[in-house]
């Protein structure tokens, strides 16, 4: 892990200072009970199964050891105890519960002594994330700064407990206002989702060109895209995050892992990864803004549950211009839509 301290930005100050202003927080929501058997976990390699992670009472320590030789002691995070945590969230009451998904469940609460509101992550013990994807993420959160990144405020790792406490994001995810939205709720209007496009952008922007190595997100999806009341983003959940290629190298080696839908076709074929890789999946998560529809819906006809492939292998023209109507009427729904202005 010594390559850590090879990060550096420019904007390390600036952006701490932009992301205090705000309270948010990266939340995965209740899942859709039709997204259940859609998803291959971000957590688990495509095509093999889960291994429950085996954890002692050893790692709490030596994971606070990993954190502070790869920081070099300059980590801006907290280091909690349980207890706090317990006390932080009314002891994770099911009340404070605000997500949950393979990785274990996410809480709100409020920090004592500064009266913040936080997301507290607790990973469970059996579930998807391990021990490594845990130092990952306190890692690459404690060592990357930008507006459009989620900010880290602590961890714990007391014992086999495994907490990430986050700010607070206050609109959820895009996943919350853009995919099977309940009857009566408004969708985005086409300026917020295209600003919601261009934030997110803005943030890969930052991990592949600006950040020292390069790092690949992984992850880019509705429900890792985080907003504020104000529609501004912030990419979350870094587990899976990895450090690109540097010098004369052209790709990483890695086991292939991601979401199904939003993995790139290459990677998932070879296990070479690119920032090529985010790149897919942020062209998918546009097509999920521009026309209202999941990466991947087994509800749909098998031609159609595929959001790639239906926009792509259309097998006639007929269907495209059924793909095109349909994202039209999708979007003229909303008054404040420019595409709606401009088709009357």
């Amino acid at each position: 892990m010594s390559c850590f301290g090879c990060f550096s930005s420019k904007e390390k100050r600036r952006s701490r200072r932009h992301a205090s202003r705000r309270a948010r927080s990266p939340i995965v929501p209740h899942p859709h009970p039709r997204e259940a058997p859609l998803v291959v976990d971000e957590r688990v390699p495509m095509n093999h199964k889960a291994a429950s992670p085996k954890r002692t009472n050893n790692e709490g320590a030596n994971n606070q050891a990993t954190i502070k030789a790869a920081t070099g002691n300059n980590i801006a995070a907290q280091t909690f105890t349980f207890r706090e945590l317990a006390a932080v969230t009314k002891n994770f009451r099911q009340s404070s519960l605000i997500g949950e998904g393979g990785f274990g469940r996410v809480y709100k609460g409020r920090l004592p002594k500064t009266g913040q509101f936080v997301a507290v992550k607790q990973l469970d013990r059996n579930g998807l994330q391990g021990n490594r994807e845990f130092l990952v993420e306190v890692l690459m959160l404690s060592l990357l700064h930008h507006p459009n990144l989620v900010s880290l405020i602590g961890y714990c790792a007391d014992g086999d407990q495994r907490l990430l406490v986050y700010e607070y994001m206050s609109a959820g995810s895009l996943e919350d206002h853009l995919l099977d939205l309940p009857p009566g709720k408004a969708p985005l209007p086409w300026f917020t989702r295209m600003k919601i496009a261009l934030d997110a952008a803005k943030g890969l922007e930052y991990l592949h060109d600006r950040a020292n190595p390069p790092v690949i997100y992984r992850d880019l999806k509705a429900s890792n895209i985080l907003l504020d009341q104000d529609f501004n983003v912030k990419l979350s959940d870094f587990g899976l995050a990895k450090l690109g290629p540097v010098g004369d190298k052209s790709h990483v080696s890695t086991r292939v892992m991601g979401t199904y839908g939003y993995c790139a076709p290459e990677y998932q074929r070879t296990g070479q990864l690119t920032v090529k890789s985010d790149v897919y999946s942020f062209g998918v998560v546009l097509l999920e803004l521009i026309t209202g529809r999941r990466a991947i819906d087994t509800t749909r006809e098998n031609k159609d549950q595929n959001l790639v492939s239906w926009q792509t292998n259309a097998s006639s023209v007929g269907d495209q211009e059924r793909g095109v109507t349909e994202a039209k009427e999708w979007s003229m729904t909303s008054k404040s839509s420019p595409m709606s202005k401009s088709m009357r």
